[in-house]
C-alpha cells in the first residue's frame, strides 16, 4: 500500500466517522424534538424523527460542501501568494549576488 493509498483510506474512514457522528446527532435531535410533542402518535413521531434526521444530514452535507469549497478557495489564494513571494525572494537573491559580484570586480580592478 502506497502513502497515497494510506492517505485516501484515512480520508475515507474520517468521512465515514463524520457521517456516523452527524447521523447520531440528527437522531438525537429528532428524538428530543419528538419527545416534546407529546400529542403525536407513535407513527407520527417516528415519521417526524425520520424526516428531521434526513433534513439534518442534508444541511450538514451542504455545510460541509461550503466549507470544502471555501478551503479550496483559500488554498488557491495562499498558494498564489506563496509563489509570488517566492519569486520576489529569488529575484532579491539574484540581485544581491549580482551586486556582490559587481562589487568584487570593481574592488579587484582597482
Amino acid at each position: 500500500m502506497t502513502a497515497h493509498d494510506e492517505r485516501e483510506l484515512v480520508r475515507q474512514i474520517e468521512g465515514h466517522l463524520l457521517l456516523a457522528a452527524a447521523q447520531e446527532e440528527g437522531r438525537s435531535a429528532a428524538v428530543r424534538i419528538g419527545s416534546r410533542l407529546g400529542w403525536l402518535t407513535e407513527g407520527q413521531r417516528e415519521d417526524l424523527e425520520r424526516h428531521f434526521e434526513a433534513e439534518y444530514l442534508a444541511l450538514a452535507r451542504l455545510s460541509w460542501g461550503r466549507t470544502a469549497e471555501r478551503a479550496r478557495e483559500l488554498r488557491q489564494a495562499y498558494e498564489s501568494r506563496y509563489r509570488a513571494l517566492r519569486r520576489r525572494l529569488l529575484a532579491c537573491c539574484v540581485l544581491g549576488c549580482a551586486l556582490t559580484a559587481a562589487a568584487v570586480l570593481v574592488v579587484s580592478a582597482v
